[in-house]
């Protein structure tokens, strides 16, 4: 049986509160950790007793699934945002890309994200419900949305432009620097702005290193 994801009585009030149960959920994921972030904690952040709580999200599974879906929606605001703000006059449309999704990765419903995918690897349920929206994530909002930010095309070649910004975009926010962070964060992102200019075949790169 699948879990339920409304109360009962769907009223305005129970809505709101609903709202914010997730948002509470989505703030404690990014802050705390999926698994620190206990139901017991995310009742008290959202200002409702254990009990109360439960009237919303029975049990746990039905949190997760809720909030999963919650946290891809603010994921899919961002996005819509971020493409509709068009790069600076004189900024390479490539270059506004890596730097817009390079934003939103530190972003609270991002970073919720990387830490549930993180969890989900030891979490058989977590895994399970974060499935849909990953493949929806992947297919439609990276595709449409960040391909409307990098002002590129759907071929092979320009998909191949999109994966290799986001991907070491999202390694680079997931990794950890433990010297010369930023100094090496840059040559990375100059390195990464370059590979994605040379795929979409624009401007006269012909080195990914510069001096």
């Amino acid at each position: 049986m699948d879990a339920q994801t409304y109360p009962a009585k769907a009223t305005p009030k129970s809505l709101r509160t609903r709202a914010r149960i997730l948002d509470a959920a989505m703030r404690l994921f990014a802050q705390v950790g999926y698994h620190a972030a206990t139901n017991a904690l995310i009742a008290d952040a959202s200002r409702l007793t254990r009990g109360a709580m439960l009237y919303h999200f029975a049990t746990r599974e039905e949190l997760v699934e809720a909030a999963v879906a919650h946290i891809e929606l603010e994921r899919a605001k961002l996005f819509e945002q971020a493409a509709a703000a068009p790069p600076a006059l004189g900024v390479d449309a490539a270059e506004h890309a890596i730097d817009a999704y390079w934003a939103l990765l530190h972003e609270t419903p991002f970073v919720a994200f990387a830490e549930l995918e993180a969890a989900a690897r030891t979490e058989p349920m977590l895994k399970a419900r974060l499935a849909d929206a990953q493949s929806a994530f992947d297919r439609a909002q990276v595709g449409s949305r960040f391909g409307a930010i990098i002002q590129a095309g759907d071929d092979p070649r320009s998909q191949t432009s999109r994966d290799l910004g986001r991907f070491l975009l999202e390694g680079l926010a997931k990794g950890a620097m433990t010297y010369d962070e930023a100094d090496r964060r840059e040559r990375l992102m100059a390195v990464v702005k370059r590979a994605v200019r040379m795929l979409n075949r624009k401007g006269d790169i012909q080195e990914l290193w510069s001096e």
